[in-house]
């Protein structure tokens, strides 16, 4: 996953927030809190087929949306090697 697929998935989670700047701190500068970053992961495990643990789920797991992205390249990649 590249850094433009991750922007225009958020984007289209979540339109409201605009331009998606993944070095921004999502909470102090997206106002993201997390009934909202739980939205966005199930989004991501639909699309992605992939699983966040219970502690993944949590907000203070990411100040960036780049840490985010970081997880789920992370996941991608787990999930390329058991195929």
């Amino acid at each position: 996953m590249d850094s433009k697929e991750l922007v225009s998935f958020i984007t289209d989670v979540m339109p409201e927030l605009g331009d998606i700047d993944l070095s921004k701190s999502i909470v102090n500068d997206y106002g993201i809190n997390s009934v909202s970053i739980i939205r966005i992961i199930v989004e991501a495990e639909g699309k992605y087929g992939i699983k966040f643990s219970d502690y993944e789920l949590a907000l203070d797991s990411y100040e960036t949306f780049g840490d985010f992205a970081a997880v789920i390249k992370e996941k991608l990649e787990k999930k390329e090697e058991e195929v």
